[in-house]
């Protein structure tokens, strides 16, 4: 089931053509894809007694929705190195690192930062801690629903196909759909993941402050009322055979400490869980089906903005089959921000259907059809009304090494 995570449709709209050119690209024939293509491997040095390997991503995606009646271009590009040391007790030294560019469609969840993770790390029998910028608990732990490309998937996407012709930034700036627990992002942090002992993984994490300059405490972060500070985060994940079916089941939690408070600010509050089964029908089919669920009082799950009695919560289901090199899924997800302190209300519905080809254990090639509904109580969106229904179809290329 590894490929699964490698983690109302209207073609006669604008930016029909456009889809209707992209989806037919996933109806080639199957030995039209099947090129062979040689595997990629990591790079490997010896540096001494320590060891460098370096791995990395490259995506791109091409596609054409109702904002723009022409196909739109979005990518982004990431580094991966890792130095270590190994000792004959078992003991690992570590130092690990992300470095992206893309652009500005392709920003993730770390909103662009070219240092996305920068972090030493220690591994034992017993486990591994973390210090510096890296992942918190709750996300590190997470699970949910399948997803056929995670890179484009509705629930925590990379890339997105939508620009506001305003401020030029991805459409879902405003709120995306975000359902793993993740107060505490790619903050300065101490984090401690632990094996998997009969089927359980625990992980928990300290966030002394939104800084992101790599060592905890070095920073404060933004000096803006209701920043966060002291985030604490935990994270449970459980995996268990149930007859034929694998059972992966998820929770998190991290809660914090606002400086600066304004009125009805406070300390942010995330809440989140996922359950997922995968089912291997023979050596060809498997079948898989989840969701996950998330509960904050940052409003859009913006942290600063983390309010007394406010509510932002995202619910995302999804469902897939994979057969050989082929691998077929569909999405629904919803979010709502409840509207504190004279903000509006945001309410997001979408959909998803998508076609991916694994070419091997680098590439992987994925069409499909993305649908977001957005509403609020007051004020505009960019197009000047209440409700931004926005579609598209693209065709995304994702390489791995």
């Amino acid at each position: 089931m590894s490929r699964l995570g490698f983690q109302k449709s209207n073609l006669c709209a604008p930016g029909g053509a456009g889809t209707a050119l992209i989806l037919a690209g996933l109806a080639l024939p199957v030995p039209a894809l099947a090129l062979d293509i040689p595997s990629l491997p990591q790079f490997q040095a010896e540096i001494g007694d320590a060891q460098l390997s370096v791995g990395g991503t490259a995506s791109g995606a091409v596609f054409d929705s109702n904002l723009k009646r022409q196909p739109g271009l979005s990518g982004s590009a990431k580094l991966m190195p890792r130095l270590h040391r190994d000792y004959d007790s078992g003991l690992s030294l570590g130092l690990n690192a992300t470095l992206a560019v893309s652009d500005a469609l392709s920003r993730g969840r770390y909103g662009g930062d070219f240092f996305e993770k920068v972090f030493g790390e220690v591994r034992t029998g017993l486990g591994r801690v973390e210090i510096g910028q890296t992942d918190g608990a709750g996300y590190v732990v997470a699970a949910g629903g399948p997803k056929v490309d995670a890179q484009v998937s509705l629930d925590d996407p990379q890339t997105t196909f939508f620009r506001d012709p305003v401020t030029g930034h991805a459409a879902t700036d405003l709120f995306a759909l975000r359902t793993a627990v993740g107060a505490s992002s790619n903050y300065a942090k101490f984090a401690y993941v632990s094996p998997a002992l009969f089927g359980a993984q625990l992980a928990l994490s300290f966030t002394p402050n939104q800084g992101k300059q790599v060592l905890p405490f070095l920073t404060a972060g933004p000096d803006v009322p209701g920043r966060q500070a002291a985030i604490w985060e935990a994270g449970l994940r459980y995996s268990t055979d149930f007859g034929p079916v694998n059972l992966t089941g998820y929770g998190g939690i991290a809660e914090g400490r606002g400086e600066h408070k304004l009125g009805r600010q406070e300390g942010v509050s995330d809440l989140g869980a996922g359950l997922r089964a995968d089912y291997v029908v023979d050596d060809e089919l498997s079948l898989s089906l989840g969701g996950s669920y998330r509960h904050s009082n940052a409003y859009a799950f913006d942290i600063t903005q983390s309010f007394d009695g406010a509510t932002t919560r995202a619910l995302h289901v999804s469902a897939a089959a994979t057969y050989g090199s082929w691998v077929w899924g569909v999405e629904v997800g919803n979010a709502v921000a409840g509207s504190p302190a004279g903000l509006p209300r945001l309410e997001l519905n979408g959909y998803q259907a998508s076609l991916g080809y694994v070419l091997n254990n680098n590439w992987q090639i994925t069409g499909g059809w993305q649908r977001l509904d957005y509403a609020r109580s007051s004020g505009a969106f960019f197009n000047g009304g209440p409700r931004l229904n926005m579609n598209a179809g693209f065709l995304h290329l994702n390489l791995h090494v």
